[in-house]
């Protein structure tokens, strides 16, 4: 699996409750209860991912070969995530999970039940 193959982003994506597709600013944008969570951009050695993190997560990631803040993103919260980061699969996937729930949890609780999104903590 890697996230950065359309085919593994989209069945990532559809995997987490009330999600949605978008293919808008030349990417291919997942939203959950129509807010961005992620973007998938390129493809092949090119393809890179867009993720909103926490502040520490910020700090630690953009320190990394690969990874910066996100261009066209508020500032210090997204990143930009190329195939050629370290990061493992596994970290990926977290750091995707992560996004979705920072991003769920500013929706409404209305709309987070209406969507089926349970969020942990």
């Amino acid at each position: 699996m890697s996230l950065f193959d359309r085919k593994d982003f989209d069945a990532f994506v559809t995997n987490q409750p009330g999600t949605s597709f978008v293919d808008q600013w030349d990417g291919h944008v997942a939203k959950v209860g129509g807010k961005v969570f992620t973007v998938l951009w390129g493809e092949g050695e090119r393809a890179r991912l867009v993720a909103k993190c926490p502040e520490e997560s910020f700090e630690i990631l953009t320190a990394l070969e690969g990874i910066r803040q996100a261009p066209y993103f508020a500032k210090r919260k997204w990143v930009e995530i190329g195939r050629n980061s370290p990061l493992s699969d596994e970290e990926l996937v977290h750091y995707l999970t992560r996004s979705y729930e920072l991003v769920a949890a500013g929706l409404t609780k209305k709309l987070r039940q209406e969507l089926g999104i349970r969020l942990s903590s």
